[in-house]
């Protein structure tokens, strides 16, 4: 295992500061990628490879790249012509990064917005996103979920995260839950099996790795507005990763706190997901960060601070013969830290230390 960063549209500077951090790897969070694309909006294997080596040239490896899926779940219930469109170029992508010498890209399963109810106050007065399942009104989550590559905080200066509205490319198709008509179990299935079905073909022969990130957060039985998040239980990770169960190319970005928020008792469910996925080989990347409180009633946290034995899950994630990259995640917010250089810089540390004490 080792540490490393998730960064958006990162500059020369940044990526000096992840090398003297220690970072070994790097994961680009940037979609739409401008970089890599040509004018047809498609990835440029050359380019792509340009990245990776302008990043090796700071000591580090580019390790994972962002794939924009788009609306595709979306429209694939409601606009099939879209979605086959949008397949068409995550196929060429998927090609194009492994051309580029990437053999991993990752996307999230949001049909909506990463949902939260209201930022709530943590250590020292840091501002921390939240969600409190009894207090969702559609105009909290306008006002505090957040969409595509949208961390909260984005737009501020120093920040590597865009200001994100609903109407721009980096929300990358999601909508909010009181805007989607309404997603049954049934219909969450069929369109996850789309996506899977369009792409994993081309990435088993590209010799891609697909690691996709739960859905985030766990939705009460009923759901929200109608909206169902299927793969919001261990239960429904399970079955996402058996629509294609012989796959080295199916598995997991492996988020620990979007996997804590599943459960009451979100340190054992960690711990026995590391465990039964690990087993399974199916574990790509893991956003290792923590929270405070669990199912339907958490706020993000430091990586020290929350319900989560860290140390417990690193010894996990040996255990299993894990050897990839530890990425923080959902790092609260300061008007002391508006970047939150610092805050993703303790976290590193605080992995690092855990990592060598262990």
């Amino acid at each position: 295992m080792h540490i490393g960063e998730q960064l958006i549209n990162p500059t020369e500077a940044r990526l000096h500061l992840s090398a003297q951090l220690g970072a070994q790897g790097i994961v680009i969070d940037t979609r739409p990628n401008n970089a890599v694309m040509n004018d047809d909006g498609l990835w440029d294997s050359g380019k792509i490879a340009e990245q990776r080596r302008w990043i090796e040239g700071f000591g580090m490896k580019l390790e994972v790249m962002a794939i924009d899926v788009g609306s595709i779940l979306l429209d694939s219930l409601r606009a099939p012509e879209l979605a086959a469109a949008r397949a068409e170029e995550l196929r060429h992508n998927i090609q194009a990064a492994a051309l580029g010498g990437i053999d991993t890209v990752k996307f999230n399963l949001q049909m909506v917005g990463i949902t939260r109810t209201a930022m709530v106050e943590g250590r020292g007065g840091v501002k921390c996103s939240a969600f409190k399942a009894a207090d969702y009104r559609p105009e909290a989550d306008k006002e505090f979920s957040y969409w595509g590559v949208g961390h909260i905080g984005g737009g501020k200066e120093g920040s590597d995260a865009p200001a994100i509205d609903l109407e721009k490319p980096e929300a990358c198709g999601q909508v909010l839950a009181s805007e989607a008509g309404g997603i049954s179990r049934e219909q969450g299935w069929s369109a996850i099996q789309y996506l899977i079905e369009q792409i994993l073909p081309t990435a088993e022969r590209a010799g891609v790795r697909l690691a996709i990130h739960p859905q985030d957060p766990a939705y009460p039985p009923e759901g929200l507005n109608g909206v169902h998040h299927v793969v919001g239980s261990l239960d429904g990770m399970h079955r996402l990763l058996d629509l294609a169960p012989e796959s080295p190319s199916l598995g997991l970005n492996f988020c620990q706190g979007t996997i804590g928020e599943m459960s009451p008792d979100p340190n054992a469910t960690v711990l026995q997901a590391i465990r039964e996925f690990g087993a399974r080989k199916r574990i790509f990347m893991v956003h290792f960060r923590n929270i405070k409180g669990g199912y339907l009633d958490f706020r993000e946290a430091f990586p020290d601070e929350g319900v989560l034995d860290m140390a417990a899950c690193l010894r996990a994630y040996r255990d299993v013969g894990y050897n990839g990259i530890l990425c923080p995640d959902h790092v609260p917010l300061s008007d002391y830290d508006v970047g939150r250089e610092r805050f993703f810089a303790f976290a590193l540390g605080y992995t690092r230390g855990l990592m060598q004490a262990i």
